[in-house]
């Protein structure tokens, strides 16, 4: 059984930065796709980044390109996202997934696979 366990979330002022970590436990190579997701309040949920264990290759959603940073630890099966010049607008609860199916990390995250899903971390963004 795959849990995904978040932290790192918390209160910031704008401008700030926050690193989240996604740790999983029970994870086999299978699942060769990570990523982070947000929900905001009455808003849909919206894939942020998401990478390959294989290939290593990224995305980013537009809207956090040149701020967020999405590394992984596979030693320790943790995946970590760096969120700079932290905006009001990226108040959110952030989740972590993973999936096995056959996909790049930009169609995880658009079209949000996942095979396990994490309970997530809140962020919030104000002053």
């Amino acid at each position: 059984q795959v849990q995904l366990v978040e932290s790192g979330g918390g209160l910031v002022q704008p401008g700030g930065s926050l690193r989240l970590s996604c740790t999983a436990s029970g994870l086999t190579a299978d699942y060769h796709l990570i990523g982070w997701f947000r929900q905001a309040p009455g808003k849909e949920r919206e894939g942020v980044s998401c990478v390959s264990r294989i290939d290593s290759s990224t995305y980013y959603a537009d809207s956090v390109k040149g701020r967020f940073t999405i590394s992984r630890d596979n030693a320790r099966n943790t995946v970590y996202l760096q969120m700079n010049s932290l905006k009001p607008e990226d108040t959110a609860v952030y989740s972590c997934a993973v999936y096995g199916g056959i996909a790049t990390a930009e169609a995880m995250c658009v079209v949000q696979w996942g095979n396990y899903w994490g309970q997530g971390t809140p962020v919030t963004v104000s002053s």
